[in-house]
C-alpha cells in the first residue's frame, strides 16, 4: 500500500497542471450536471416490517387517497380572554380565513371550516382550520408560503391569537452559518498549526473541491437514484470535516519530510506513501461505518449513509491525489516563514541527519507525563468517562415534533394553544385499522375495539368507527391524554396493540396503530434494535481492518474499547443536556424531552469513523517509528512528536464543524451538532491523547504481538510504509526537488 501510495504521491507532484485540470474538470462537470437536474421530489418515508408500515399499506389498499402525502397545516384561534370563538364576531372572523387560505394558492386542496368540522374546543376558546395541500411538504412553493404567512398576520389584527402548525409551515432555514463557521475556525487552526497562510489555504481549497463534487453529484443524483433532501446534509458535514482533516495530515507530514532534507518531489511522495496510507485506512473505517446504516433497513437512513460514504471516498481520492498536485505548485511556500528561511538551496539537512537541540514540542512533553504515570492517568480518563456516561442508563429515545421546538415559532404556540383547549395528546392522535375481513360481523368487532380501548388508562377520547366502501376496514381515531412524545403514549400504544391479540382470538378483526405517533415509536424501536448488531458489524469489520494496518491485536481491541467508552460518555452528556436540562438553557434548549431516537446509531456510526481517523494516524506513525527499530516507549514519543500537534488540530477542526450547528433553531440539528463534538472531545483528547499511550506504556512490546499463525493469514498492507526505507537515498547533485528524474523505490 505504501509504495503503490508513493508512485501516486510522485506521479501527482510531476503531473501537477494534469492533475489540477482533471478535477476542476469533474467540478465543473458536477456543477453542469447539477444545474440540470430535474426538481428534487419529496420521498415518503417508509419503515417496512414495522405494524405501522402494514397499517399504511392496509389504508392503501382499503381506503384509496386516505394516505395522501399531501402537506397539511392548523391555523389555530384563541379568544381573548372573556371571549369566546363562537361569538359572531370570532366565528366570522375564522370563516373569513378559511375561505381566504382556501383561494389564497392553487397548491391548496382544501381548508376545512371549524365550525362544519367540530373544530371547537368544548369551552369555545380555541378553534382550528384544518388545511390540506395538494403537494408535499417539500414541494410546498415560496408563493403558499407567503399565502399562509400574510393569512395569519391580517387574522392577528382582528384581536385573536392566530398560529400555523403543520408541516406545510415554513421553517426558518438553518442556513450556511454553521459551515462558515466551521470553516472560519477550521482557517484559524490551520494557520496556528502550519504557520503558513498556503499551507493553510491548500488544505482548504482541496477540501472545498472534494465537497464541492461531492455534494453536487448527489443533488445531480437526488432525483434519479430517490435520495431524499436529508442525503447531502451528512455528505457535506462529513465531506468538510475529513477533507481539511485529510489533507492536514498529509501537508503535514510533507513538512516533515522537507525537514528531514528530502527533495520536494520525493517528499511529496513520501508523505502520500505514509501519511497517505494512514488516510486510506482511516476512510476505509469511515465508510464502513456510514455504508453499516443500511443493517437498520430504514431506506432513508441506508440512502444517507451511503451518500456521506460517497462523500468521504471522494475527500480520500482527493487527499492522495490532488494535494501532492497541490504540494507541487506550492513549493516552499508551505513552509512557515521561519523554517523556510532556514532552508537554502544545497544545504538541506541529509536524511539521517541528527536534529538540533531544541525544546520538545507540548505533544511530546505529555506523552512523557503519561508514560511515567500511565495507572494514574489510565484510571482517571476511564472514571472520569464512566462517570458523564452515568446519564445514559435513564436515556429515553423518541423523534421531535412541533413541542420540541423553540417557543418563539408559531408552529410551537399552535402546539401548545391545541393542548390547552383540546387536551395534550391531540397533537399526536393514535389511528387504529381494524380489518374485519376475516370477522364473522363486522359492525360488532368494530364495536369491541371501541369499547376495549376506550376502557384503557390513557385515552382521552375514541372517534367512532369509519367503514370503507366494502365495510371490511376501518379506522378508530385515538386520543391520547398524554402528549405524543412522552413515555406514557408509547405504553398506550403498547397496550392498544396487545388489546388487539385478545380481539382477534374473540372477534377474527385484526388490530394495527398507525399514525405519526405510532410510526415514531416503531421507528424508535427498530433503531434501536438494530444499535446492537450495527455495532457488531461495524466494529468487527474495522477490528479486522486495524489488525492488518496495526499487526497487533491488542492494539486494535484498545481503539474499539475506548471508542465506546467515549461515545457513551459522549451520550451520557446529550442525556444530561437535553433530557435533564442540564446547561440547557445555556445552549438554548427550550425544551427538554426524550433523545431523537437516531442519535445512539448516528454517535456509533460518524463518531467510530472519526475515532479511528485519530487512531490510525497517531498509532501508525507509533508502528512506524517501532518497526524501524525504536523501543516501546520512545516510538510513543515519536508518534506524539510528528502527529500530537497535527491530531490536535484536526479534532479541533471537527468540534468547530460540529459545534457550529448548535446554534440551529430545530432540536435534531442542535442535538446532533452537540452529541457529535462532544463526542470528538472526548475521543480525540482523553481517549486517543491520554488512554492509548498509557495502555501502550502498560502494554510494552506485547501491545505489537500478533500471532504467528495469524501474521500469515492477514495481508501486508504495509502501513507504516517499510517498504520505502528500503528506497534509495536522492543522488547528490540531482536538485532539490528532482523533477525530471525521480529517483525509484526498491520493493
Amino acid at each position: 500500500m505504501a509504495t503503490f501510495l508513493y508512485r501516486l504521491g510522485r506521479s501527482s507532484f510531476r503531473r501537477r497542471p494534469l492533475v489540477l485540470l482533471a478535477w476542476l474538470a469533474l467540478l465543473g462537470a458536477a456543477i453542469i450536471a447539477a444545474l440540470s437536474a430535474p426538481a428534487t421530489k419529496a420521498l415518503p418515508f417508509t419503515l417496512p416490517g414495522a405494524e405501522s408500515q402494514k397499517a399504511f399499506d392496509l389504508l392503501d389498499e382499503r381506503f384509496p387517497g386516505s394516505t395522501s402525502d399531501g402537506a397539511t397545516a392548523r391555523i389555530v384561534f384563541k379568544a381573548p380572554e372573556g371571549q369566546t370563538m363562537t361569538t359572531p364576531a370570532n366565528k366570522a372572523e375564522a370563516q373569513k380565513v378559511t375561505k381566504e387560505i382556501a383561494s389564497g394558492s392553487d397548491q391548496v386542496a382544501s381548508a376545512v371550516d371549524p365550525y362544519t368540522a367540530g373544530a371547537v374546543s368544548k369551552d369555545g376558546s380555541t378553534a382550528y382550520i384544518s388545511v390540506t395541500y395538494k403537494v408535499t411538504a417539500a414541494e410546498v412553493d415560496s408563493d403558499s408560503h407567503d399565502a399562509l404567512d400574510r393569512t395569519v398576520e391580517q387574522a392577528r389584527e382582528s384581536g385573536l391569537t392566530v398560529e400555523a402548525g403543520g408541516n406545510a409551515v415554513k421553517v426558518a432555514a438553518h442556513g450556511a452559518a454553521a459551515e462558515v463557521i466551521g470553516v472560519i475556525v477550521a482557517a484559524v487552526v490551520l494557520v496556528i498549526t502550519f504557520g503558513s497562510l498556503v499551507a493553510a489555504g491548500l488544505s482548504l481549497l482541496t477540501a472545498l473541491i472534494g465537497v464541492g463534487i461531492g455534494f453536487l453529484t448527489l443533488t445531480a443524483l437526488n432525483s434519479p437514484l430517490e435520495l431524499g433532501d436529508n442525503s447531502g446534509v451528512l455528505a457535506l458535514m462529513l465531506g468538510l470535516a475529513v477533507g481539511i482533516d485529510y489533507a492536514l495530515f498529509i501537508v503535514s507530514r510533507y513538512r516533515s519530510e522537507l525537514a528531514e532534507g528530502h527533495p520536494k518531489q520525493e517528499a511529496a511522495a513520501r508523505a502520500t506513501g505514509t501519511a497517505g496510507s494512514a488516510v486510506v485506512f482511516a476512510g476505509l473505517t469511515v465508510v464502513i461505518a456510514l455504508a453499516g446504516l443500511a443493517v437498520v433497513n430504514i431506506p432513508m437512513l441506508t440512502k444517507m449513509g451511503l451518500a456521506a460514504a460517497g462523500s468521504v471516498t471522494i475527500a480520500v481520492i482527493i487527499a492522495i491525489t490532488l494535494v501532492p498536485a497541490m504540494l507541487g505548485f506550492a513549493g516552499d511556500r508551505v513552509l512557515s516563514r521561519r523554517r523556510s528561511g532556514k532552508r537554502k538551496p544545497g544545504t538541506e539537512k541529509q536524511p539521517g541527519e541528527a536534529h538540533a537541540p531544541a525544546k520538545s514540542p507540548m505533544g511530546v512533553r505529555w506523552a512523557r507525563f503519561v508514560l511515567r504515570r500511565p495507572v494514574a492517568v489510565l484510571l482517571t480518563c476511564v472514571v472520569g468517562l464512566g462517570v458523564i456516561a452515568v446519564p445514559t442508563a435513564s436515556m429515553t429515545l423518541g423523534l421531535p415534533d412541533d413541542g420540541a421546538q423553540p417557543t418563539d415559532t408559531t408552529q410551537r404556540r399552535a402546539y401548545d394553544l391545541l393542548s390547552e383547549g383540546f387536551g395534550a395528546g391531540f397533537n399526536g392522535p393514535l389511528v387504529v385499522v381494524v380489518d374485519t375481513a376475516h370477522s364473522d360481523d363486522s359492525k360488532t368487532a368494530v364495536g369491541e375495539v371501541v369499547s376495549r380501548i376506550g376502557k384503557l388508562d390513557d385515552v382521552a377520547a375514541v372517534a367512532p368507527a369509519r367503514f370503507n366502501q366494502a365495510g371490511n376496514t376501518a379506522i378508530v381515531t385515538t386520543v391520547p391524554s398524554s402528549k405524543p412524545a412522552s413515555e406514557a403514549t408509547e405504553k398506550l400504544v403498547e397496550r392498544i396493540r396487545d388489546t388487539g391479540a385478545a380481539i382477534e382470538k374473540d372477534t377474527g378483526a385484526k388490530l394495527l396503530v398507525t399514525g405519526q405517533t405510532a410510526v415514531n415509536v416503531d421507528f424508535s424501536q427498530k433503531v434501536n434494535d438494530s444499535l446492537i448488531p450495527y455495532l457488531a458489524l461495524v466494529v468487527g469489520l474495522a477490528f479486522l481492518l486495524l489488525m492488518a494496518v496495526f499487526r497487533s491485536v491488542l492494539v486494535p481491541l484498545k481503539a474499539a474499547l475506548g471508542f465506546l467508552l467515549s461515545v457513551l460518555a459522549a451520550l451520557g452528556a446529550v442525556v444530561a443536556v437535553f433530557q435533564w436540562g442540564w446547561l440547557a438553557s445555556a445552549i438554548g434548549v427550550a425544551e427538554t424531552g426524550p433523545i431523537m431516537s437516531l442519535m445512539p446509531i448516528f454517535m456509533v456510526g460518524i463518531v467510530f469513523g472519526l475515532a479511528m481517523d485519530y487512531e490510525v494516524f497517531l498509532v501508525t506513525r507509533m508502528r512506524e517509528a517501532y518497526v524501524h527499530g525504536e523501543g516501546p516507549g520512545q516510538a510513543v514519543l515519536t508518534g506524539f512528536r510528528d502527529g500530537g500537534r497535527v491530531v490536535t488540530a484536526a479534532a479541533v477542526i471537527m468540534i468547530a464543524v460540529f459545534s457550529g450547528f448548535i446554534g440551529a433553531s430545530g432540536a435534531m440539528i442542535k442535538t446532533i451538532g452537540f452529541g457529535l463534538a462532544v463526542a470528538v472531545l472526548f475521543d480525540a483528547f482523553v481517549v486517543r491523547m491520554a488512554i492509548v499511550p498509557a495502555v501502550l506504556a502498560l502494554l510494552g512490546k506485547s501491545a505489537w504481538w500478533l500471532p504467528a499463525w495469524l501474521d500469515r493469514i492477514l495481508p501486508n498492507v504495509d502501513v507504516e510504509g517499510e517498504g520505502l526505507a528500503k528506497s534509495a537515498s536522492p543522488r547528490p547533485g540531482s536538485g532539490p526537488d528532482n523533477d525530471d528524474h525521480p529517483q525509484p523505490v526498491r520493493v
